[in-house]
């Protein structure tokens, strides 16, 4: 198909076009073939007018465990911290099977959809035994709704009785992870341009995995040629953790085994100083904040506003520690928590912005084709409706609109071409199916596991 956007009300491209009015995107297949101020010639199959819409690329969330989608607000950890939110939880998602990884997956992609993501993470890290089809079963789940995906095969080595965090149940050995880092980069890795599914591997945390376990991901993704991912420096705990079974503190260790590299992305960094962020931003890390998760937990406030020059995205989390999957909601409290501890002008809504579009296509290695609005890049574009009652009073800058008035959905998302929301719907047939059987999955969990 051959769309125009036509008359496009307030544009931010993040490209050198910057903001436009009254302007023009057209789209070839999958491709964006021009964007500017004149409208282009040729023919086109539907010319949509925008006159009154708000146009950003697509947002690209960095850090996600979908799985977690069915044990959101779970009563008894309600105001847990971290480590006594994970014990409690592995006893519910032990028993997390295909179907179960499926449904909780499309359930995720499609409220990611809704808040303007078009490209999105996950680190699937628990893998009840003999359910490493799981992993398939997710992909098989985010390719239903229709978006771009870079999910990490996660993994956990270092059980209870190893000195870590998680139960047996859910604890891998190492051959057995290896092996499916294998499996899984050889299936599903798509190294050309436009793709719609990429790998990267991500053992968990230093609470839950091996140090043989990290270097050898280093070496698989060094010998292969893609990213990792890991959690680090999310709580105080984590630090005091560190310290007591390797002798460094979490950044300090990444550095000792060789995990400050290009391919690298940390989610949290709460705990860090500026000794830490000035090895990272040397080795050109990528940062995935999560705020609401951060305050969710109450793990802290990771101190964004001082990294600058390292490469910064946002970061939805896990829905059991976030308990949404709304990407708007994400950027617009990454933009207040770095004002409560900084200062007013810590974070502008633009740049919120630019870390959740940009920002997270170059923690992905994917700002060659997503992450902007300009020519030869794909077709990842959203839209927000002006003519909302969120927006009624707050047009003097549209675009920081959809942060500070605190948009509650698009209007339109554009993934790779295709519509996959449309006037505020979702172009998902089975989604009553799909939210029925998530929360039939989800009661026979929560009932078994607690």
């Amino acid at each position: 198909m051959r769309y125009l956007l036509s008359h496009i009300g307030a544009m931010e491209t993040f490209s050198r076009d910057g903001q436009i009015e009254d302007g023009y995107i057209a789209i070839d297949g999958n491709v964006i073939t021009y964007v500017g101020k004149t409208k282009p010639e040729g023919k086109f199959d539907e010319t949509i007018d925008c006159s009154n819409k708000i146009v950003l690329p697509g947002f690209v969330n960095t850090h996600h465990h979908f799985y977690q989608t069915l044990t959101r607000n779970v009563k008894s950890v309600q105001s847990a911290k971290l480590f006594d939110w994970l014990v409690a939880l592995y006893e519910i998602w032990k028993n997390i099977d295909e179907e179960a990884s499926y449904v909780s997956a499309a359930i995720a992609a499609s409220e990611m959809a809704l808040s303007g993501v078009t490209t999105s993470s996950d680190m699937l890290y628990l893998y009840p035994k003999n359910q490493n089809s799981i992993f398939d079963e997710e992909i098989r789940g985010v390719s239903h709704i229709g978006l771009r995906f870079h999910p990490t095969r996660g993994a956990m080595s270092m059980s209870k009785k190893d000195g870590g965090l998680p139960p047996d149940s859910v604890v891998q050995s190492e051959d057995e992870i290896l092996s499916e880092y294998e499996r899984t980069v050889s299936k599903y890795h798509d190294r050309s341009r436009y793709a719609m599914v990429r790998i990267a591997l991500a053992p968990c945390s230093p609470f839950s995995v091996t140090e043989s376990l990290m270097v050898k991901t280093l070496e698989f993704a060094q010998n292969h040629d893609v990213l990792i991912h890991t959690h680090l420096a999310e709580t105080e705990d984590e630090e005091k953790f560190c310290i007591d079974k390797f002798g460094l503190r979490p950044v300090d260790y990444m550095e000792k085994i060789g995990w400050l590299n290009p391919r690298v992305w940390f989610a949290h960094t709460v705990h860090v100083n500026e000794a830490d962020i000035e090895k990272m931003r040397k080795n050109d890390v990528g940062i995935s904040h999560c705020p609401t998760s951060n305050m969710r937990l109450g793990s802290g406030i990771a101190p964004i506003s001082k990294m600058e020059g390292l490469r910064i995205s946002l970061g939805i989390d896990g829905s059991a520690s976030n308990d949404t999957s709304n990407m708007i909601l994400e950027a617009r409290n990454a933009m207040l928590l770095q004002r409560v501890k900084y200062g007013a002008n810590a974070i502008s809504p633009k740049k919120a912005l630019e870390m959740a579009s940009i920002g997270g296509a170059r923690v992905l290695r994917m700002d060659d084709y997503i992450g902007s609005i300009e020519a030869g890049k794909a077709a990842d574009i959203i839209g927000f409706d002006m003519g909302k009652i969120e927006f009624a009073g707050g047009l003097d800058d549209p675009i920081s609109a959809v942060l500070m008035c605190d948009a509650k959905s698009v209007d339109f998302n554009i993934v790779n071409g295709k519509f996959i929301v449309r006037d505020g719907h979702l172009n998902v047939p089975d989604i009553d199916y799909l939210v029925r059987k998530q929360n039939e999955i989800s009661r026979k969990l929560i009932r078994g596991g607690i």
